[in-house]
């Protein structure tokens, strides 16, 4: 039996990117501070989540594949967030932790955040309402 192509994604329940750790018990506690809630998954996995979503967080790394993963969040108030962030002070506790200001790009503004082992966050708040209304909430 044969499901329909436009009713796949009726089964899916999550879509959670697997994210590498160089120091997985620092890159947890990173996160933690954040305002993630960890949930074991297994030794080397740990379900990192806030409200309805969530990432896999993974005692693995290889510097090429940190080094050019990006994790994209659309959020709706990006100076909360950056209040948020820049009040954590994670730069100066955190080797090689970096954070940029929130920019202005043509479709809206987005702030960086890189985390210890090298992944590239960014934050996000459309300014235009086709791409806000493009990505909604489950």
């Amino acid at each position: 039996m044969s499901i329909e192509i436009s009713n796949l994604g009726r089964g899916i329940r999550a879509m959670r990117p697997i994210i590498p750790a160089k120091a997985f018990d620092v890159s947890t506690r990173f996160y933690t501070e954040l305002g993630f809630r960890s949930r074991p998954l297994a030794e080397r996995l740990i379900e990192m989540e806030i409200g309805a979503y969530s990432f896999i967080l993974q005692d693995y790394y290889v510097k090429e594949w940190a080094d050019n993963f990006a994790m994209h969040v659309l959020v709706t108030d990006l100076a909360a967030w950056w209040e948020h962030v820049t009040a954590l002070d994670l730069p100066a506790r955190y080797p090689g932790v970096r954070t940029g200001a929130p920019t202005e790009e043509s479709w809206g503004l987005v702030a960086g955040l890189v985390d210890p082992s090298g992944v590239l966050w960014r934050f996000t708040q459309a300014s235009t309402p086709a791409i806000s209304e493009a990505h909604h909430d489950p």
